[in-house]
């Protein structure tokens, strides 16, 4: 009586197992690939969403912005609020270096008051130059009701 052998439990020659084992191996490569790709693609969508949803770009575009009205407003400050600032002094350097010297009990304290001062002056004029801009170009942001 002959059985039909069933061609998986078929015996096999050494090449055909080593074909079967090569073909095997490729699938599994590949099939890794394909998750490896996904993968990728998941994480890629996932930041490209997260960029979208956080308003990366927008705070790119204004960190860029905001550097160069800084620069915009250090130039006008030192361009023109410094010099009347000079004129009415007489010179920053000297209201700089202006200092009030305080002894009691044989100590003595430095304050340098002309420092603060022009730093003052720096800080008010600078504010003032910024709302001038934002004023004269009209860049309030609208009030959200």
């Amino acid at each position: 009586m002959a059985q039909k052998k069933d061609s998986k439990t078929e015996a096999k020659t050494p090449a055909a197992k080593r074909r079967a084992l090569r073909n095997q191996a490729k699938h599994r490569v590949e099939a890794a690939a394909t998750e490896s790709a996904q993968k990728v693609s998941s994480h890629f969508n996932g930041f490209v969403e997260f960029i979208k949803g956080q308003g990366i770009i927008g705070l790119a575009v204004g960190l860029a912005i905001g550097t160069a009205a800084g620069d915009t407003v250090k130039k006008l400050v030192e361009g023109f609020i410094n010099p009347i600032v000079q004129f009415i002094v007489g010179s920053q350097a000297k209201l700089s270096t202006a200092t009030w010297t305080f002894e009691a009990f044989g100590r003595s304290a430095d304050f340098a008051w002309g420092a603060a001062l022009s730093s003052a002056i720096t800080l008010v004029a600078t504010a003032l130059v910024v709302y001038w801009l934002v004023s004269l170009f009209k860049l309030e942001v609208p009030k959200k009701k």
